[in-house]
């Protein structure tokens, strides 16, 4: 069904999506406050430089789907849907500037208050997470005089969209994601999307607010990666295109979403003991690695965080399930949660720990001297099966439970950490996921 939809803010993704948005056969209503912007799109060209944008604006306009104005009143009143497309620049001191958001925000909201029926404002600008629900909501409110959903709902739908392949993304994106206030406000939105072969993602504002970041954080973290691994090629006279071209061939663990999920700090013989001696042999051909440099101190960090929560809770005996760096084994060496211990057990806690795999008196080599020199009393914390955890409070989940065991333990009433960021965890107030 076409709807009309008014789009505030004709900069780069205000433009794009009011020219598919025509294309797609609704009535489209730009609003800037710029005259210029405004008088360009009505004369059927385009504010920006983007491959097949003049076409469809030229279309747009000689179908007249596509109007420009500088009347927000107009806009708002003959509208079925709204969308917020103005920047949200850094401001001087590296912080986000939501300046042109509150403009627009403090002209709409008045218009609002005469609605019969709710008018959905969706909101594509860039924000740092909370701002839907501490800006955007409180000012459409008070401007209104009345609570979301009466006048106005308000949406977060962040764009996906890359300067040079906008067009082909608005038509193609790699995700849809809406922020709802409640269940069901985005069902005139997500209307627009029906031919859309796309995921969608209907989430609370906060998550939808920072997957935005979350993307932007990570390709900018690629790239830094390229580089970083380049120079260090080049150093050694080594082909980086061809080093990088097998590496990203690997989509099982490489470009995979495995290690994507939120738990705990790695370990193990491998990744430390590798990433260290590729940031010695780096500063010895003076090839500065910034960003790689900056990963064995963010996971000490993970692992302090850890022992900072558990420690908040303020209980002295506390179990620990799980050892090893990965369930199944017996390698202690770099192990996270044998630092996590010996933090815990330095502050006076006293800890049962069970690992069905590992055994004192079977550790050998580089296993066994690696617990000697960090964990030496670690054969009077071990215990051979999880009975004594009746006596512990809170237990730390270093390694999976199945669930019949975290609702036994739920049951009898202690307090469960956990730090493998396990899939569908209980819904109960004693478990608590620390990250």
């Amino acid at each position: 069904m076409p709807l009309t939809i008014s789009i505030f803010g004709l900069g780069y993704v205000g433009v794009v999506t009011a020219a598919c948005l025509a294309k797609d056969g609704h009535r489209v209503i730009g609003v800037d406050v710029s005259p210029h912007k405004v008088e360009l799109l009505n004369a059927g060209q385009s504010p920006i430089i983007e491959e097949h944008i003049e076409d469809l604006i030229r279309a747009a306009r000689k179908s007249g789907r596509l109007n420009a104005t500088t009347d927000a009143a107009l806009a708002i009143a003959e509208a079925d849907l709204v969308i917020i497309c103005v920047g949200t620049p850094s401001a001087s001191n590296g912080s986000l500037s939501t300046k042109y958001l509150e403009s627009v925000l403090d002209q709409i909201g008045p218009l609002l208050a005469s609605r019969a029926q709710p008018l959905p404002i969706v909101l594509r600008s860039t924000m740092l997470p909370g701002t839907m629900r501490a800006l955007v909501v409180p000012r459409l409110e008070a401007a209104t005089g009345a609570p979301a959903g009466q006048h106005f709902e308000a949406l977060f739908h962040p764009e996906f969209l890359r300067e040079g392949s906008s067009v082909a993304d608005c038509y193609d994106p790699p995700k849809i994601v809406v922020g709802e206030r409640v269940r069901g406000a985005a069902d005139l939105l997500l209307s627009l999307y029906e031919a859309f072969k796309a995921p969608i993602f209907r989430v609370g504002y906060e998550a939808a607010e920072m997957v935005k970041y979350c993307d932007n954080i990570f390709h900018a973290l690629k790239i830094t990666f390229a580089n970083e691994i380049g120079q260090f090629c080049q150093a050694l006279d080594i082909d980086s295109r061809e080093v990088m071209e097998v590496f990203c061939a690997d989509t099982k663990l490489n470009l995979s979403p495995k290690y994507l999920r939120p738990g705990f700090a790695f370990g193990g013989s491998c990744l430390p003991k590798d990433l260290r001696a590729f940031l010695h042999a780096a500063r010895q051909r003076d090839v500065a690695t910034p960003m790689l440099a900056g990963i064995l101190p963010s996971n000490k960090s993970q692992i302090e965080s850890a022992a900072e929560q558990i420690l908040a809770s303020g209980v002295r005996k506390i179990g620990m399930w799980g050892l090893a760096f990965k369930p199944g084994t017996d390698d202690l060496r770099e192990s996270p949660l044998v630092t996590l211990a010996e933090i815990l057990n330095g502050k006076g806690v006293e800890l049962k720990i069970y690992d069905e795999f590992v055994q004192v008196t079977r550790l050998v080599g580089g296993n066994k001297a690696f617990i000697e020199q960090t964990l030496p009393h670690l054969a009077r914390l071990l215990v051979a099966d999880a009975t004594p955890f009746v006596e512990c409070p809170l237990i730390v989940l270093g390694h999976p439970a199945t669930h019949s065991q975290l609702e036994t333990w739920l049951a009898q009433g202690k307090a469960l950490y956990d730090l493998t960021g396990m899939k569908n965890p209980p819904q109960h107030p004693g478990f608590r996921v620390v990250t």
